[in-house]
């Protein structure tokens, strides 16, 4: 898998989980604990996502240069 493709994954990932997070904040009693989790792990992927950018970002910079 491509860094490219693990991105888009990982985007599609955090997207399901905000999706998780408006359902059970729509419920008639949401839970606390289960929105918690999901929005500390919805965090960790932005933070992954953010990451792999910013690295992908320097690698086509870098090909660029080389050009």
């Amino acid at each position: 898998m491509s860094l490219l493709e693990h991105v888009g994954s990982l985007r599609v990932k955090k997207s399901q989980i905000e999706d998780l997070i408006d359902q059970e904040q729509h419920r008639p009693l949401p839970d606390q604990s289960i929105l918690t989790r999901l929005k500390r792990e919805k965090l960790k992927i932005k933070e992954q996502i953010s990451r792999l950018d910013m690295h992908v970002g320097t690698s086509n910079n870098s090909i660029r240069t080389l050009q």
